[in-house]
């Protein structure tokens, strides 16, 4: 009984999978795949039913301090969720919600929210101080382009590297509050403290300006 239900999840995985590719323009199955992992969305559609009430049905937030999830990669959403349980990054709720997932289970849960259309700004945010720190950085204060890490647009570089999510369509307020706390060292989860070091670099207006450009692609 168990088989034939893991049979009918991987198939039912298989064909949300081809659907995701064909309604996704510009993105192949095999990109889809990538960012997905080895977790089963179907099932961790199911799984995420908590989730789902702070980040949205579908893994997008309508709460400018509550991160969407939609089409973030899942190695990145599991690299975070293990970040809360060792209590390298801290949240009252997330502290606490991440201390009842398995891997098993969060393997799934990090799969649908994966599985989802990449988040999308509404193009609003265009501005010459972000755009140049996007593109560019600032070679004189060590800062790289954001694009380096995060890719085109903020969409993503390297689904096989959980340090690099996606930030591209992100809440203004999520990132603000998350650069100001990588400056100050509230958090310091980023790999060889990377992102500590280049925010410590940023003013509070080229924070403001960087989250709200970040915030419309």
């Amino acid at each position: 009984m168990i088989r034939i239900q893991n049979k009918i999840l991987t198939c039912l995985a298989a064909l949300a999978l081809l659907a995701a590719a064909t309604a996704y323009a510009g993105e192949s199955a095999d990109e889809i795949k990538q960012r997905i992992g080895s977790g089963n969305p179907v099932a961790g559609k199911t799984m995420s039913s908590l989730c789902q009430g702070c980040h949205g049905e579908l893994g997008v937030s309508l709460d400018e301090l509550i991160p969407s999830l939609a089409g973030q990669y899942a190695s990145y959403i599991s690299t975070q969720l293990r970040s809360y349980q060792s209590g390298a990054r801290t949240h009252q709720i997330m502290n606490a919600m991440a201390m009842t997932i398995n891997d098993a289970e969060l393997a799934n849960i990090a799969a649908f929210f994966a599985s989802q259309k990449k988040m999308q700004g509404n193009g609003s945010g265009d501005n010459p101080v972000a755009k140049n720190l996007f593109l560019k950085g600032d070679a004189k204060r060590g800062i790289p382009s954001c694009t380096s890490c995060h890719g085109t647009n903020g969409k993503g570089k390297a689904p096989n590297i959980p340090t690099y999510p996606v930030i591209g369509g992100q809440h203004k307020g999520y990132l603000s509050v998350q650069l100001t706390h990588l400056r100050n060292s509230e958090r310091s989860d980023s790999q060889g403290g990377v992102m500590n070091k280049i925010a410590k670099s940023l003013t509070d207006a080229e924070i403001e300006a960087l989250s709200v450009y970040l915030s419309g692609l």
